[in-house]
């Protein structure tokens, strides 16, 4: 029996939008209705995630969950308790940060535990992150020494054009690749996370919390920095807008795209067992 499940939001559970569908909310809380957690698992910080622990019935709730920052912080619903967390050593988000600024068609964050850090800005990357109700303070320069005494999470930047985007990453893994993860997310990102940090092994990791087996966990994705995540669990689902790549990890594709594919899984395996 499936007694967690774990999700992406941006382009598996939540609409273009940014707002979660009626049909999947339902869901979810049908089966918390019978014990199952449900626990978003994102790149995001878990403060963006507050209106949607509302929506599912999970907001400041305690023994509820939230995996922030693509696996860098396990965060307990109630008073936003930090479980466990993982940090970029600032000598290593500093180098890609560097690597990444003089690039002029990108735009740059750089995520603490708490906040976002934008550096030069795109509008379509504005408007999509305002979308996901997501705080962000600007950057005027390339100072990185702002960040000497706070805790990275992860370095990511954004371009519509996946070309540039690979181009660009590409050449920074080269040098950074032997501390540094690299995954894509919601169709505009290149990710930088520390090495071994990702959303597979927090997913391992709360549910070793739980005493909850992988074979229990049923986990929703769509994009790259998703499967890890996918390979870790027992049921591994991909929203039929989900790349390639994650599908053929999936062992079932829904039908629906991320408007409604995550109710479709959940009423075929976790409802269906009561």
């Amino acid at each position: 029996m499936y007694k967690l499940m774990v999700s992406d939001l941006d382009e598996t559970l939540v609409r273009a939008d940014g707002s979660i569908s009626p049909e999947n909310a339902a869901a979810i809380k049908a089966a918390a209705a019978h014990g199952v957690k449900f626990v978003p698992n994102t790149g995001r910080g878990f403060a963006s995630v507050q209106k949607l622990l509302k929506d599912i019935g999970t907001y400041d709730e305690a023994g509820q969950f939230v995996i922030s920052y693509n696996g860098g912080a396990v965060i307990e619903n109630k008073d936003n308790k930090v479980l466990m967390t993982g940090q970029m050593p600032f000598e290593h988000a500093k180098e890609i940060f560097d690597l990444l600024s003089p690039h002029k068609e990108i735009a740059i964050h750089v995520y603490t535990l708490n906040h976002l850090y934008m550096y030069n800005p795109r509008q379509d990357d504005l408007d999509y992150v305002v979308s996901r109700g997501v705080q962000y303070r600007t950057m005027e320069d390339t100072d990185f020494s702002r960040f000497a005494d706070k805790h990275i999470m992860k370095v990511i930047f954004m371009n519509p054009d996946i070309d540039v985007r690979h181009a660009i990453a590409d050449k920074v893994y080269a040098q950074v690749g032997d501390w540094a993860d690299l995954t894509y997310s919601s169709g505009r990102y290149a990710e930088f996370n520390p090495k071994g940090v990702n959303k597979g092994t927090a997913t391992l990791k709360l549910g070793e919390y739980l005493g909850i087996k992988p074979d229990e966990i049923i986990a929703f994705g769509d994009n790259s920095n998703d499967l890890p995540m996918l390979r870790a669990v027992g049921m591994p689902v991909s929203v039929a807008n989900g790349i390639n790549e994650v599908k053929d990890v999936a062992k079932y594709v829904t039908k629906a795209d991320y408007n409604t594919g995550v109710a479709e899984a959940i009423n075929k395996f976790v409802l269906s067992q009561y």
